[in-house]
């Protein structure tokens, strides 16, 4: 298995992880019930605005690790990026954004049916999960199918 395949299976975990663990703290009883709409704007701004620096500090620490342990394991160089590379990172961001745009959508229409702002912010927040996954599991695929 090549580093790159290797890179995108650690990334899916973690982003699961992560995720996973991050909104098992925040949604601990039900913080959400019995709040007004001001009230659960203000909650999930300054849930997302806590989640992106959190995955952030984790997902470098994690590729730091990654990279050492890699290296100490297989004696080899983290190896650079070529042509071949960047047109699967470009083709797997692309599949990406197709995804987190069909959840914004879907969003979109949870709020156009009268659900509630909950639904709506639930629906983004996986919908970014999940594009994060499509775009490592189109990684891993392009690397293993070839372009």
């Amino acid at each position: 298995m090549s580093y790159q395949e290797k890179r995108s299976i650690l990334n899916m975990i973690s982003t699961l992880l992560i995720s996973g663990i991050y909104f098992w703290y925040i949604f601990r009883g039900d913080p959400t019930a019995g709040m007004s709409s001001d009230e659960l704007l203000y909650f999930w701004g300054k849930s997302i605005l806590i989640l992106i620096p959190v995955t952030i500090v984790a997902k470098i620490i994690i590729a730091i690790v990654f990279a050492v342990g890699n290296t100490v394991a297989t004696r080899e160089k983290i190896p650079s990026t070529d042509e071949r590379d960047k047109l699967i990172e470009l083709k797997s961001l692309r599949n990406s954004r197709y995804m987190f745009g069909l959840g914004f959508i879907l969003a979109m229409v949870a709020l156009s049916m009268n659900m509630s702002v909950n639904v709506m912010f639930v629906v983004i927040v996986l919908a970014g999960v999940v594009s994060e996954i499509v775009e490592n599991a189109s990684q891993l695929y392009f690397y293993r199918k070839g372009i």
